[in-house]
């Protein structure tokens, strides 16, 4: 079951809005055999000139949906961001029931549906990695990674921590400012 958190920033979330969102995003659950057990974080924001912002994240097992929109009118972000998020799960479940298919299994993760038409492994966008690059990563902290990022005029930079030794990312955001993104081994 996908529960919804939405949060308002310089608007308050009313129940008109907050059933709305959940009515639209809840159309994603048609896509999956077994409905995920997750929460749906909902952002919404609104800005002085009128226009809203509406960010969705919803973190499954095996991939995190995520999609932002902005626009004039919060009822369409909602709209545009519900096909965003469409797409995303159709070209996952293409993914994962090709490489079942591959592996000999015939199990479907995502449930095949007749209005979902199947995109031929030919006319999907593959991913190419058409450059690689090796570097040494020298130990810093992140206002130094973030001094180095814009020596070098990159928006983002990654290097060791010099406290944790954890492999970290710098990068710049839209609004100028910088963000720190901490990994973790899972052991």
């Amino acid at each position: 079951m996908i529960r919804y958190e939405i949060h308002g920033d310089n608007i308050s979330v009313t129940d008109a809005i907050r059933n709305y969102i959940e009515e639209k995003l809840s159309k994603l659950e048609r896509y999956f055999t077994n409905v995920p057990d997750t929460n749906a974080h909902v952002k919404i924001k609104t800005y002085q000139n009128g226009k809203s912002k509406v960010e969705v994240t919803i973190p499954l097992k095996n991939v995190t949906l995520r999609a932002e929109e902005r626009h004039d009118d919060l009822y369409a972000a909602v709209d545009l961001i519900v096909e965003k998020l469409e797409r995303q799960v159709r070209k996952h479940k293409t993914k994962v029931n090709r490489k079942f298919r591959e592996k000999g299994i015939e199990k479907e993760v995502f449930p095949s549906l007749p209005e979902v038409e199947e995109v031929p492994a030919e006319k999907e966008d593959e991913i190419e990695i058409i450059r690689s690059k090796q570097f040494d990563l020298k130990p810093m902290d992140a206002e130094e990674a973030v001094l180095q990022m814009n020596l070098l005029g990159h928006d983002f930079y990654i290097f060791n921590d010099a406290e944790t030794n954890d492999t970290n990312i710098v990068y710049k955001r839209k609004d100028g400012k910088y963000g720190l993104i901490e990994t973790t081994v899972n052991q």
